[in-house]
């Protein structure tokens, strides 16, 4: 695996090493001596998986606060998708600030995304199926998020969103005018 850093720090790109003969393509999804190695501190507890029918599917900004944070690993299994992290952290250098990259069943990248960073992602085509482990059991009573269109984050949707759940549709709007 390769490790690609943003400019968010601890947001991580990370790249498979796959290898391809007349079979087809292998290659690690997990490995925690390599996370280690590459400075990421990250022990999953929790797999989740998701199935998205339509593109345009709009999925976030989530995040679970203290005492229940978790770090994500986020994985495109079929399909493609926009995957955003938002850094949340207030003493954070890049506070406020989101990095976006795009991930496809066949380009196999993950995003790593460390607590207090909010998640979200747009799925590009219909049918997509996302895959991510968590470092924390999701806990109700922590989860939290921001409005995926606040003007005070300006993410950068690849396309018009045509599926918002209730919940995605009533966290809070961050404005700062």
């Amino acid at each position: 695996m390769y490790f690609r850093a943003t400019e968010i720090p601890g947001v991580t790109v990370v790249e498979p090493a796959p290898h391809i003969d007349s079979r087809g393509r292998f290659m690690r999804a997990w490995c925690q001596q390599e996370f280690t190695e590459n400075g990421i501190d990250f022990a999953p507890i929790q797999s989740n998986l998701a199935h998205n029918i339509k593109k345009g599917t709009l999925r976030g900004m989530h995040l679970q606060n203290a005492p229940a944070l978790e770090a994500k690993l986020v994985r495109c299994t079929r399909g493609a998708m926009f995957d955003v992290a938002l850094d949340l952290r207030p003493n954070s250098p890049t506070y406020e600030k989101w990095f976006g990259v795009e991930l496809t069943a066949e380009n196999g990248y993950m995003l790593y995304i460390p607590p207090l960073c909010a998640h979200g992602y747009q799925t590009l085509v219909d049918d997509t199926e996302v895959f991510y482990m968590a470092s924390g059991v999701y806990t109700p009573s922590a989860a939290s998020g921001v409005r995926y269109d606040s003007p005070a984050f300006g993410i950068e949707w690849p396309l018009i969103p045509t599926t918002i759940s209730d919940q995605d549709r009533s966290w809070q709007v961050v404005d700062h005018k």
